[in-house]
């Protein structure tokens, strides 16, 4: 079997347990979040190992454990990101002379879009279409911009920090996530306005530049794929480092349009 065919067979098998995750919602959903976030988490501990140390470790796990059981019993918006960044200050004392910034970036990295996921699938009606919503872009700019990529060629899009990534590439994922995302709102929210599209373009550019930000760590700690942990696509990381900023993007705009706890309601006005 071919990378690729092993690729898609894992993209496909995720992406529907994923879906049936999102479709039920509540604690399951919120499971789904915090193992992502965890995932993330573990990877970013052993990608920056170098800059690791047994107490950065156990106080990184020890909070995000904490931040879990706020999401499990329903803290709201202002205890687990409150708690979250309480939790990087006191990492970022701890640990700075050991390990610089990277191991409270790697908690914040797998604290936010755990929070955010959670917040945004939340209880409310809106919540399914958000999460949907926030899938199909990212996914269709991550399918888009491989494929588009290997057909078209042409000039590197970031070659200091990932030397395959072109400007079409990048082209073709934005275009085709805007089009998923704004089918999405189409067939589950209220009729398309121009917010939608626009929501869906800025989602999908964050989400490539988060991919170039997980690319630019993995070079400069050396390393190919953040993890082996799925197949032909090498580690977690790699598959959500889009997810993981647009997630957290997403989160904040609909906290400041909509509300802190409900950031789902903003689909009441795209």
């Amino acid at each position: 079997m071919s990378n690729l065919q092993t690729r898609t067979i894992t993209a496909i098998i995720l992406g529907v347990v994923t879906l049936l995750i999102t479709f039920f919602g509540g604690t399951w959903f919120t499971l789904l979040a915090i193992a992502i976030g965890a995932a993330v988490f573990h990877e970013w501990v052993s990608l920056t190992a170098a800059r690791q140390t047994p107490l950065s470790r156990i106080f990184g796990w020890s909070w995000f454990a904490l931040i879990a059981a706020s999401l499990l019993w329903g803290g709201g918006a202002l205890a687990s990101i409150g708690a979250l960044f309480f939790g990087a200050a006191i990492m970022a004392v701890l640990t700075w002379k050991s390990g610089k910034a990277w191991p409270t970036s790697g908690l914040l990295y797998a604290g936010l879009p755990s929070i955010s996921l959670s917040l945004l699938r939340g209880d409310e009606p809106f919540g399914f279409t958000a999460i949907v919503f926030l899938f199909a872009v990212v996914w269709g700019t991550d399918i888009a911009a491989y494929f588009t990529g290997r057909a078209i060629g042409g000039p590197k899009l970031a070659p200091r920090f990932s030397p395959n990534k072109t400007w079409s590439g990048a082209i073709g994922g934005a275009v085709a996530g805007v089009a998923a995302g704004t089918l999405v709102v189409s067939l589950l929210a209220e009729p398309v306005t121009f917010l939608a599209p626009l929501l869906a373009f800025v989602l999908s550019v964050i989400a490539q530049m988060g991919d170039l930000a997980e690319s630019w760590v993995k070079r400069i700690f050396g390393a190919k794929d953040s993890g082996r942990l799925l197949p032909g696509h090498g580690g977690f990381m790699d598959r959500v480092d889009g997810l993981v900023a647009a997630a957290v993007l997403m989160y904040l705009i609909g906290a400041i349009f909509a509300q802190p706890d409900v950031p789902s309601a903003i689909f009441f006005s795209i």
